[in-house]
C-alpha cells in the first residue's frame, strides 16, 4: 500500500478567475430560468428528496496523517443531512440522475476556508467516483447550452466535439446519470473533488455500514429511505482516501478514479441517522441552508480547479435564492 504524500500541487492558470466568473454567471442564468418554472431554488441539486438530523462520531486513535481539522479530536457532532437529485430540473425520482448526499457537521470551530472563523464543516458527496469532464470548462459549456433545455445541451456535444467526440461524451454522461442506484442507505458516495486534510490531500467518502434492507419492496428512493428510518437507525462509515502522487491521484483532473488498491483509505468516523419520521423543521432548514464545499475549516479547504470554480458558482447560486 502506498503512503500518503504531501507533495500535491494545485495548478492555477492565468485565465482561471475570468473563466470562473463566467461559470458563475452561467449557473445564475440556469438557476433563474429554472426558478421561473419551478419557484425559487438552487441551480443544481434543486430537488430535495429528504432531510434528516443525526450525528457524526469521530473515531479515537486515528493515524497522525488523519488528525487535522475536524478529525483532530475524537468526539460526536450533530449533523444536518440533505439528500437530493443532482439536476437543475424537478422531475420524477425514477428518472436517471446523479444523487447528492450533503452533510453539515455542526459544533466545530476554527479558521474558515473562506476566511474568518467557522462553526461547521460541510461535505458534499455524490454517488460517483469521478466526473465525466476533466475540469469546469467543458461542464459549464454544456450547462450554458442546456439552459434552454436538455435537447440543446445534447446538440451542443456534437457541435463542439464532432460526431465521434459527441457520442463519446454523451455515452459518458448517460453512464453516470444512468448508473443503477440501490438507494441512499445502500450506495457509496464521494466528494470526487479533493480537499485538504492539514498538509495532505484527500477525497472524502461515505460507505454504508450494515444498513438493513427496506421493510417492503419499493422502487421509490424517498419511500425507501423513509421506510428504513421509520424502522431503525442507519449508519455510514466516513472515510478519507489519501493522495499518493499526481499519476495515481491527480488533484486537478476529476475525471480520474482514485483507485482503492493503490491509495491509503482510513475510516475516520461513523455517521448515524437515528430512527425518525418526517421532520418538517429539518426539511425547511436543509432547503434554506447553504451546503457549500467551501463552507468549513481552512484545514479542509477544497483543492483543484473544479473546487475553485465551485467557490464562485456556489456563491452566485446562494445570492440567486437569497441564501448568501
Amino acid at each position: 500500500m502506498r503512503q500518503p504524500s504531501t507533495e500535491w500541487r494545485e495548478r492555477i492558470t492565468p485565465d482561471e478567475e475570468a473563466r470562473h466568473a463566467h461559470a458563475a454567471q452561467v449557473i445564475a442564468n440556469l438557476q433563474k430560468a429554472r426558478s421561473a418554472k419551478y419557484g425559487k431554488g438552487r441551480g443544481l441539486h434543486r430537488k430535495q428528496l429528504l432531510a434528516a438530523r443525526g450525528s457524526l462520531e469521530i473515531f479515537p486513535d486515528l493515524p497522525e496523517h488523519c488528525r487535522h481539522g475536524l478529525f483532530a479530536t475524537a468526539g460526536t457532532h450533530p449533523v444536518l443531512v440533505r439528500l437530493s437529485n443532482g439536476g437543475p430540473d424537478v422531475k420524477a425520482d425514477r428518472a436517471p440522475d446523479i444523487r447528492g448526499f450533503a452533510l453539515k457537521v455542526l459544533d466545530t470551530s476554527g479558521e474558515g476556508a473562506l476566511g474568518g472563523t467557522t462553526d461547521h464543516q460541510d461535505f458534499l458527496l455524490i454517488n460517483q467516483d469521478h466526473m465525466a469532464v476533466v475540469d469546469s470548462r467543458e461542464f459549464v459549456e454544456f450547462l450554458e447550452a442546456a439552459t434552454p433545455g436538455q435537447l440543446s445541451g445534447v446538440l451542443h456535444l456534437f457541435t463542439a466535439h464532432g460526431l465521434a467526440g459527441g457520442f463519446r461524451r454523451l455515452r459518458g454522461l448517460l453512464a453516470q446519470v444512468g448508473k443503477p442506484f440501490p438507494g441512499f442507505a445502500a450506495e457509496r458516495f464521494n466528494t470526487v473533488g479533493p480537499l485538504a486534510c492539514g498538509p495532505y490531500a484527500v477525497r472524502v467518502r461515505l460507505a454504508p455500514a450494515g444498513n438493513p434492507p427496506p421493510q417492503a419492496r419499493t422502487k421509490e428512493i424517498v419511500a425507501d429511505m423513509r421506510e428504513r428510518l421509520a424502522a431503525g437507525p442507519l449508519t455510514w462509515t466516513l472515510e478519507l482516501q489519501f493522495f499518493v502522487d499526481e499519476a495515481v491521484t491527480p488533484i486537478e483532473d476529476v475525471s480520474k478514479v482514485w483507485p482503492d488498491a493503490e491509495t491509503p483509505i482510513v475510516a475516520v468516523g461513523r455517521l448515524t441517522l437515528p430512527q425518525q419520521g418526517v421532520d418538517p423543521d429539518a426539511e425547511a432548514e436543509a432547503e434554506a441552508a447553504r451546503f457549500d464545499p467551501w463552507g468549513g475549516l481552512a484545514a479542509h479547504r477544497p483543492l483543484g480547479e473544479i473546487m475553485r470554480a465551485r467557490k464562485a458558482t456556489y456563491f452566485e447560486s446562494q445570492k440567486g435564492r437569497g441564501a448568501a
